[in-house]
């Protein structure tokens, strides 16, 4: 049997067989009981939650030749010509394909004349906000002045797309997704009228996929009828809709659990193999892992968990991971989830995840990392990382270490020392015995050009717009601005910007290809046409702009040592040695 037909069967023909809309029944029931009927409702709702069903309903309602009353008799000629479809007192429009203006006006031109085989000429507009401006202003004006025993039921999934004129002149009604509970009930019903068997297990995962939509789980129980024959079980359900059983995303959570990255990737090569799709599986991943935390965090809430279909099994896999461990996993799988939208690729995005969802710590390392190390640290550590123990304790003894030398310089700066003869220096040993400051780069090109143009027109516009810039680079990679911020614009020639740093790290962090060609493409969105960057030393361009000498010299390509500002002393060395430049941040007091 067709799924059509099948649900034709199962369609409600009294108001009482309809499930999970009660609150709108009882009030239709009402209206009729007290005859306080409206020419015009709006039924909205997700699709398959029974908008056009209660429609029809409610025309025979109020045409029955028993009624009007609280439910159609369904046996006089007005409640079988309805049922039938055949009643052309009784229209069933589809706006998405009548949408025009011509179509309303003839409908509204058809509505002056009497029809005596129903009391009202009704009329359903399906998916009503496909109608064009000039409909809606046509139907408008039928709807201020209706027609005496004329009715209108406007349905729709997206009633934000109506005009509020066209809403606030009918009865609204908001349809529900139909309650996992009253779903499952439903089919079950439908597969014993039908002599099939049904495992409720199986019932319960078709009505999951429906997502509420009753039209659509019939739909998908007639589609493994088809397959299954009379006999549904839950692992047919899920063979025939191309799913994956909780039991397969268990067997993953055990390897996530245990970080055992080979086994993970065999799991997801299998699944590849049998025609899974990489972003359906990174979604059952993510609801799975959620419903674990749910179940974990809100002890016998079925409520929250409706998916879940063994709960003793979950709370046992939810006994093995930590609240904070499944956080750290459900923002993995997000991120991941968010970047294979746009990627490609998405089965190596999955393998990733999953990867890094294998190496994360456990809580209770990943706390105690987290508030041992400095802030700066804890951040990239909360994200996932995972350190040893080894290597954490080296770490704090190495800041130790490095505090203390720090606070020793700051008691005792040390005395400028005698500058000592070329020949009794070691290599890269400064005058004073202590090791020479870091080679500061001087600027490769030529700055006298810079120099001339000074306040340039371009270059006030730069200077004007130079917090949009930042925000642009802030909002675009947060790590670039964070090194970018220490310039500042000095001068413009042709499509060229001058930016001064005081830090030579910062300045070689923001010259790398991929940070300047996101600060390059933020300068050409604010300024409104293109422009590249250049740098210079602070220092350098004060220099170049005392003298009027502007060009490097030849020699002067050649790396200098400088003597560095005090922030950049050893300690800070031995810090970007240690923890890498990206989470090294220098502040001048």
């Amino acid at each position: 049997m067709a799924h059509k037909a099948l649900y034709r069967t199962w369609r409600p023909q009294l108001f009482g067989d309809v499930v999970g809309q009660q609150h709108i029944i009882r009030t239709l029931q009402n209206s009729l009981k007290e005859s306080r009927l409206s020419h015009a409702y709006l039924f909205n709702g997700p699709r398959g939650t029974g908008k056009t069903t209660i429609a029809k309903l409610l025309a025979k309602a109020v045409n029955c030749r028993q009624g009007p009353g609280e439910e159609p008799c369904n046996t006089c000629p007005s409640c079988l010509a309805i049922t039938e479809g055949s009643e052309i007192g009784v229209l069933e429009i589809d706006a998405a394909s009548n949408r025009g203006i011509d179509e309303i006006r003839n409908l509204r031109d058809k509505m002056i004349f009497a029809y005596t085989e129903v009391r009202h000429k009704v009329y359903i507009i399906d998916e009503v906000h496909m109608l064009t401006t000039e409909a809606f202003n046509a139907l408008l004006k039928t709807l201020e002045e209706p027609p005496p025993n004329v009715m209108f039921i406007l349905a729709t999934t997206e009633p934000h797309r109506i005009p509020a004129t066209i809403i606030s002149r009918c009865q609204r009604f908001d349809f529900r997704r139909i309650p996992l509970e009253e779903e499952v009930g439903r089919l079950l019903e439908v597969c014993r009228e039908e002599g099939v068997d049904l495992q409720v297990e199986a019932a319960q995962y078709i009505a999951r996929l429906s997502e509420g939509g009753m039209r659509d789980a019939l739909s998908l129980l007639d589609q493994i009828i088809s397959f299954t024959g009379n006999a549904i079980s839950y692992d047919d359900a899920v063979a025939m809709t191309g799913g994956i059983a909780g039991e397969r995303f268990a067997e993953l959570a055990a390897h996530i659990r245990e970080g055992d990255s080979g086994q993970a990737l065999s799991w997801i090569s299998l699944l590849m193999q049998e025609g899974k799709s990489a972003d359906r599986c990174m979604e059952n991943l993510l609801l799975y892992f959620r419903d674990i935390l749910m179940i974990k965090m809100v002890p016998g809430s079925q409520t929250v968990t409706e998916r879940v279909l063994d709960i003793p099994r979950f709370k046992a896999m939810a006994e093995t991971f930590s609240a904070d461990r499944l956080f750290a996993i459900m923002e993995v799988l997000n991120h991941f989830q968010n970047e294979m939208k746009y990627s490609t690729q998405p089965q190596t995005l999955f393998e990733v995840a999953v990867l890094k969802l294998c190496t994360l710590a456990s809580a209770g390392e990943a706390s105690t990392r987290q508030a041992e190390l400095p802030p700066a640290m804890a951040s990239a550590a909360g994200a996932g990382g995972s350190v040893g123990q080894e290597e954490l304790q080296l770490l704090k003894r190495r800041i130790g270490q490095l505090e203390e030398q720090l606070a020793g310089l700051m008691r005792n700066p040390p005395a400028a020392a005698s500058p000592q003869p070329a020949a009794n220096r070691a290599p890269g040993q400064a005058p004073g015995g202590r090791a020479s400051a870091p080679a500061v780069r001087r600027s490769t090109i030529k700055l006298d050009g810079f120099v001339k143009e000074g306040q340039s027109p371009f270059f006030k516009q730069v200077a004007a717009k130079w917090s949009q810039v930042l925000s642009g680079v802030k909002e675009a990679r947060i790590t670039v601005h964070a090194w970018l911020v220490d310039g500042e614009p000095v001068a413009c020639q042709d499509d060229q910007v001058l930016v001064a740093f005081k830090s030579p790290m910062h300045r070689e962090t923001t010259e790398k290809p991929a940070n300047k060609q996101v600060i390059e493409q933020v300068l050409g969105q604010v300024l409104g046409q293109p422009a590249r960057l250049a740098t210079v030393m602070m220092n350098e361009w004060k220099e170049v702009q005392s003298s009027g000498a502007g060009q490097a010299q030849p020699e002067e390509l050649k790396l200098e040592q400088e003597s560095s500002p005090p922030a950049e002393g050893e300690w800070v060395q031995e810090a970007v040695k240690l923890f890498g430049e990206d989470l090294v941040r220098i502040r001048e007091d």
